[in-house]
C-alpha cells in the first residue's frame, strides 16, 4: 500500500452501465466482482446499474459524486460500438485525466486477450464545484476488465486520494 489504510475513510460508487443488466434481461457479473474487490481494499460502496444512456450515465455519475463518492468505477460501455458511450460521459466530466492508469490497465487486459487494445479506459479527476476531489474511472464491465482496472487502481487509492485531499509526495 502506498499511503495510509482505506477502511472508515472512502466510499466508492459502482455504476453498471447495461443495458441489458438495467433493465433486467440479463444478470450483473462484473458490478459484484467491483464491490467485492472494493470491499477487500476496505472501501465502502454502493452499485446502481443504468442503460448504456450518456444523459443517464452522466446523471448517475453526478448523483454518485453529489451523495459522497470520492471514487467512481463506472463499468461499462468503453467499446467502440455504436451503444458505447460510458468513455465519452466520463471523458467530458473530468477536470483532467491520469492517463498512465487506463495505459495500464489495457495493458493488464492486452495479457488476457488483444482485444483490450480498443477499449476506451479513461481514468481521471473530476473536481465538483462543492466538496471534495473524486476520482472517476471508465473501465470495461467485464470480470476480467473490472479486475485488471482494480488490481490497477487498487494498491493506488489511498495515495491517490491523499494527493487530491493536498497531501506531500512520498
Amino acid at each position: 500500500m502506498l499511503a495510509p489504510e482505506l477502511p472508515g475513510r472512502l466510499s466508492a460508487a459502482v455504476l453498471v452501465v447495461s443495458d441489458e443488466v438495467a433493465s433486467g434481461a440479463d444478470a450483473d457479473r462484473g458490478g459484484p466482482v467491483a464491490m467485492s474487490l472494493l470491499g477487500d481494499l476496505g472501501v465502502a460502496a454502493v452499485k446502481t446499474a443504468v442503460p448504456d444512456d450518456p444523459a443517464l450515465i452522466r446523471t448517475a455519475i453526478v448523483e454518485a459524486i453529489d451523495a459522497g463518492a470520492r471514487v467512481v468505477l463506472a463499468c461499462g460501455g468503453t467499446g467502440i460500438g455504436p451503444h458505447d458511450h460510458t468513455a465519452d460521459v466520463v471523458a467530458g466530466l473530468l477536470s483532467f485525466e491520469m492517463p498512465g492508469i487506463a495505459e495500464e490497465i489495457r495493458r493488464q487486459g492486452y495479457g488476457h486477450t488483444p482485444v483490450a487494445l480498443v477499449s476506451r479506459e479513461i481514468a481521471g479527476v473530476v473536481q465538483p464545484e462543492q466538496g471534495a476531489p473524486v476520482l472517476l474511472l471508465a473501465v470495461p464491465g467485464s470480470r476480467g476488465g473490472i479486475r485488471d482496472a482494480l488490481g490497477v487502481v487498487g494498491p493506488m487509492l489511498g495515495y491517490i486520494i491523499d494527493q487530491l485531499d493536498g497531501a506531500g509526495h512520498v
